[in-house]
């Protein structure tokens, strides 16, 4: 039985894909310098980078036109309520 409340389970599906995580190793001066361009932009430096590759691989004709959109700055939107089932 399931209770009316409950939202839906989502399916592998409708998942949002998941981004890849990676150890970058960096120079200390490479990453101050990185840290305070990410800051000049609003960024983080995790953010910056992403940027920076994203350019470069659309530069050399290498970003794959699969890539999803950097999300957006800020706090995603709010998702309007759902509408209850009719009965």
């Amino acid at each position: 039985m399931t209770d009316p409340q409950t939202p839906p389970r989502r399916t592998p599906a409708s998942r949002p894909q998941q981004r890849k995580q990676m150890v970058l190793r960096l120079d200390p001066a490479v990453h101050d310098a990185l840290a305070r361009w990410a800051s000049d932009e609003l960024r983080s430096a995790n953010a910056q980078i992403e940027f920076l590759l994203r350019r470069a691989l659309k530069e050399a004709g290498r970003l794959p036109g699969a890539a999803a959109p950097i999300a957006r700055r800020g706090r995603p939107p709010k998702r309007p309520p759902e509408e209850p089932e009719a009965p």
